[in-house]
């Protein structure tokens, strides 16, 4: 039996950090930068790439895209292929994302296909692009996914959507990359106190209160208390952006990359919910969510 050769050196390997002008995103591409990656950190705005690069100069370069525009992402493709050549990449990390929340009653149909399309068909166009390059540089992908990728949660419907999505995208991507020996591993955080939270929360109230009165009117005394509870839970987290990008960082050296990591009480509690219990059992645990207070 050979020994096992341990974990991978990032020195002299390449990396795209898609979503890093901030939260987890960021977290990651400057954690990946000081370890020793060359990090290829995508951003929406110059001005985030500036900051970033003023973090981590020599080894982090910013590159401007939005994953929801296949010109730009085609744009980012060649930069990063410019700069790495025959190398290829070593990994490709697809964080970008939004969050949608608000009862699905409410969501326009607008703000849904925007959910999907920044989550779901955005992450598939960065994947096609960039995967010439990792088959070049013998590469894998993590795409960073939810614990609400597990279970469902009320006023959460709209992004716990995206996020089952992206779990099938990634499930049937590493099989069907398998026989190119490109592995696909998915990065579950649970609550992480983000700004995400804060768009989360502005977003909820204005599609809240678009909604036609007597709509309004029936989610009024559940879901604002949702928004401050679930607020509330990401600011007493344990967890990180840091742990996050710890456990990205695992995924991208280890020997042979798991297929999901948990990153958080919560979100490896929803997988092991999700797997022993039925739905109506689980239905009873989050029905104080839709339950108004007496």
């Amino acid at each position: 039996m050979s020994k096992s050769s341990g974990p991978v050196s990032p020195s002299g390997r390449a990396v795209v950090v898609t979503g890093a002008s901030s939260g987890l995103g960021e977290a990651c591409a400057l954690q990946l930068s000081r370890v020793g990656f060359h990090v290829f950190a995508g951003v929406r705005r110059p001005e985030d790439g500036e900051r970033l690069h003023a973090a981590a100069p020599g080894r982090l370069t910013p590159v401007v895209v939005d994953v929801t525009d296949e010109k730009s992402v085609q744009a980012a493709v060649y930069e990063v292929t410019e700069s790495v050549g025959e190398a290829g990449l070593w990994g490709l990390v697809n964080n970008a994302g939004i969050a949608v929340t608000a009862p699905l009653e409410c969501v326009p149909s607008e703000l849904m296909r925007r959910q999907l399309d920044t989550n779901v068909t955005g992450q598939l166009i960065v994947i096609q692009g960039f995967l010439p390059l990792l088959r070049a540089g013998t590469g894998r992908i993590v795409n960073v996914t939810s614990g609400l990728g597990n279970i469902a949660i009320p006023y959460l419907g709209a992004y716990a959507a995206a996020q089952f999505a992206k779990e099938a995208l990634s499930d049937a991507l590493r099989r069907e990359l398998s026989p190119q020996r490109i592995p696909v591993s998915v990065v579950q955080p649970g609550a992480v106190l983000t700004p995400l939270w804060s768009k989360m929360r502005e977003a909820g109230d204005r599609a809240l209160e678009s909604a036609p009165g007597p709509v309004r009117e029936l989610y009024r005394d559940t879901f604002p208390p949702f928004m401050e509870a679930n607020e509330a839970l990401a600011r007493t987290s344990r967890t990180t952006p840091d742990d996050v990008a710890r456990v990205v960082f695992r995924a991208l050296v280890a020997e042979r990359p798991r297929t999901r990591y948990g990153v958080g009480r919560d979100a490896i509690g929803s997988r092991v919910l999700a797997r022993l219990l039925p739905d109506r059992a689980i239905d009873r645990i989050l029905g104080d969510v839709v339950t108004p207070a007496r």
